[in-house]
């Protein structure tokens, strides 16, 4: 039985005994790295993380077993505020698939280390620059308190990276400017404006962004919303 106290060896040992070769099969379809892979599923992990809790020392054991279900264990139960910078750094010279760069990039968020973005974003590695976007897609929706000029300030880096024409990092790129839009009317304003104007670029990649954006942050559905959210505050 595992719990709280099981050892980073205890629990990959559980693991294990959960490999599914058909599952690890499936998880390929859908573009997540299987090398390391034991095909056990987001939600199973999390039900185990919520059985073994929070443990910083054995989530930095956990990474270091380089199984990818190890590494997503590890990040559901790192603790947010002992995770530094150096760690996360080093975390993301292991990123090798979007499904641990987007649940990296909440635990990020939820660590408070938003001052990695800048450096993630100049990261010519395609699932560092991810990261950084993931990051700013999460903040935007999960830092409600946060000041809307935080997020205003990152469309600079949506502007100088929406011509990378790699599908992860275009997603991401995509995935943040939507986000932005869409958390209050003043953000709406300034994202539909940067989205018009890459809907017009010459480059098809940021083109594809733009016009992606554009027509998310029009619709009525999110227009309705944010009049709704407006009217609330």
């Amino acid at each position: 039985m595992i719990s709280p106290s099981s050892s980073a060896a205890e629990l990959i040992a559980h693991l294990m005994t959960l490999r599914s070769e058909e599952s690890i099969s499936g998880m390929a379809r859908f573009g997540i790295a299987t090398e390391t892979a034991l095909g056990i599923s987001n939600p199973d992990l999390q039900k185990i993380a919520r059985i073994v809790k929070r443990n910083h020392g054995r989530a930095l054991e956990l990474w270091q077993s380089g199984i990818r279900e190890g590494r997503l264990l590890a990040l559901y139960t790192a603790e947010p505020n002992e995770l530094t910078a150096e760690i996360a750094r080093a975390w993301a010279c292991d990123f090798n698939s979007w499904e641990i760069v987007d649940c990296a990039a909440d635990l990020y968020v939820e660590a408070r280390i938003e001052t990695l973005i800048p450096e993630f974003a100049s990261d010519e590695r395609e699932f560092v620059r991810r990261t950084a976007f993931a990051m700013i897609a999460g903040a935007a929706v999960h830092l409600k308190n946060e000041p809307d000029e935080t997020f205003l300030g990152t469309l600079a880096l949506i502007a100088t990276h929406a011509e990378d024409p790699r599908n992860f990092v275009r997603k991401a790129v995509t995935w943040a400017l939507r986000n932005i839009g869409k958390r209050s009317l003043h953000c709406h304003t300034a994202a539909l404006e940067l989205a018009k104007k890459l809907s017009a670029s010459d480059d098809q990649t940021a083109r594809r962004i733009g016009k992606d954006a554009v027509r998310e942050l029009t619709s009525e559905r999110v227009l309705a919303r944010l009049e709704r959210k407006s009217a609330v505050r």
